[in-house]
């Protein structure tokens, strides 16, 4: 393609200049000779009769000598370079500016016809037979008591008339010649500003082609060609991340997978070749018991996680008190907060306060907010659920003392099974797709869920959500 394109501009700018000459080698050519000779033949028109009106005119009229009119006429001779003839209308020659007055050796113009010229006042040829080369010859009549006495014939030659229109064409050329050479600047231009920039665009769509994602190219410009640039090199980067994501879901599904199956099969095959007694049969398949809900819980948020995206999230909203959630949700924990001695502190707005919402979506956010930071609290420690009301908006917060979640880790935890370094040793049992679950239903409302936490301290998930418009009980 590129060489394509770059040829055909190359051939178009030679095509241009080609037909260029063959326009000032032709059309121009005659145009110019065409200007020329009519300009030249109403120069000697004019003369021409000016001649025929006063000394020629005189001199058939007897008020004049030849001699004079003689001199007349070759002063005129030099000055237009032109030779000057006065005839009779029968072909005699009556005065010729480049010959010497002789009455006596009369010269004829054979086969002389005025009307040779038409509609026209001038004609080109040798005037019949006069001349080696051809002339332009104007004729202009003398007339007297309203008849043609004879002419004023003034011939130019045409050799004359041709050097002046190759002079013009010289210029013309010349200037033709700049143009083509000015027009270069446009061929630069297209090169630096379009072709260059598009062989480098082609030559990373063939690395992407090839799957080389991770190919990177810049361009910089800031017209349609510098974004369409930019746009392919976002969207190669974007389809880089998501196959690097894809890579690291199916690694991360693989290792989460393959633990607990590691397990139960080691204890099984130690339980059937007797390395395990019967004794403690029990207690071993209460782990294998252990680690198949966990693999159960896996393969129950990778269903979820996706159905949330091939079904595009459809969400069942209902009007419901939010509080009373929260309290239900709270309680089911009680087991679990009792045997780490952790509190949870409800600080709730009002008895009652409803929303817009899927209460099941929304009931697995608080279980998987509040899970977390359960996991990640320390002994004897609070954590505290807060609803505020704010401009038509909910806001609930799930806030403990725990671990905390690093700087550098706190725009990764969103992503599919990304546990931080310090998560691993408490999450022994989690998936790493409760927190991708949970922004997935928010976003899917419309709302927004942010984190605040530092490490060592705690960590304060809010999220929000739409008031209801109608009063509810439930």
């Amino acid at each position: 393609m590129r060489k394509t394109l770059y040829l055909k501009f190359l051939l178009a700018y030679f095509i241009f200049g080609f037909f260029g000459f063959i326009i000032v080698a032709t059309f121009v050519n005659s145009m110019t000779m065409e200007h020329l000779k009519r300009d030249e033949a109403d120069s000697l028109y004019k003369e021409a009769t000016l001649i025929a009106n006063t000394y020629a005119s005189d001199l058939y009229n007897n008020e004049t000598s030849l001699d004079t009119v003689k001199k007349q006429l070759d002063a005129l001779d030099t000055y237009l370079s032109a030779n000057l003839w006065i005839i009779n209308p029968s072909g005699r020659m009556v005065l010729n500016s480049k010959a010497p007055l002789d009455v006596e050796n009369e010269t004829v113009i054979e086969g002389f016809d005025p009307t040779v010229t038409e509609n026209s006042y001038y004609t080109i040829g040798n005037f019949w037979e006069s001349f080696d080369e051809d002339q332009l010859s104007v004729f202009a009549p003398i007339t007297s008591d309203y008849k043609v006495r004879g002419y004023v014939v003034i011939h130019y030659p045409m050799s004359n008339i041709v050097a002046s229109c190759n002079s013009l064409l010289n210029i013309s050329y010349l200037m033709l010649i700049i143009l083509f050479l000015l027009s270069m600047i446009i061929l630069i231009f297209f090169t630096e500003m379009v072709y260059l920039p598009l062989r480098r665009i082609t030559e990373a769509t063939e690395q992407y082609a090839s799957g080389n994602m991770h190919y990177e190219f810049q361009i910089d410009s800031e017209d349609e060609i510098g974004y369409l640039g930019a746009t392919l090199s976002y969207m190669a980067s974007e389809i880089a991340r998501s196959e690097d994501d894809q890579k690291k879901f199916v690694a991360n599904v693989s290792h989460d997978f393959r633990s607990p199956l590691t397990s139960i099969k080691g204890y099984l095959e130690a339980m059937l070749d007797g390395t395990i007694p019967p004794e403690l049969h029990e207690k071993y398949l209460t782990i294998v018991l252990n680690e198949t809900e966990r693999l159960t819980k896996l393969t129950g948020s990778l269903l979820t996680l996706n159905n949330l995206n091939t079904k595009g999230m459809l969400l069942e909203k209902s009007h419901f008190d939010i509080n009373r959630v929260i309290r239900n949700i709270a309680a089911s924990f009680e087991g679990t907060c009792r045997k780490k001695a952790i509190a949870i502190e409800l600080i709730l707005t009002g008895d009652e306060l409803f929303i817009e919402a899927d209460i099941g979506k929304i009931q697995q956010v608080i279980y998987n907010l509040l899970d977390n930071a359960i996991k990640f609290s320390h002994p004897d420690s609070i954590i505290k659920i807060e609803t505020t009301e704010k401009h038509n908006k909910v806001f609930v917060s799930v806030k403990d003392s725990g671990i905390g979640i690093p700087k550098d880790a706190l725009k990764l935890i969103w992503d599919r099974f990304y546990k931080s370094d310090l998560s691993r040793g408490k999450d022994k049992k989690g998936t790493g797709l409760g927190l991708s679950i949970t922004k997935e239903i928010i976003q899917a409302h419309g709302e927004h869920i942010n984190v605040i936490s530092t490490e060592g301290v705690g960590s304060e998930f809010i999220f929000s959500l739409p008031v209801s418009d109608e009063d509810n009980d439930d």
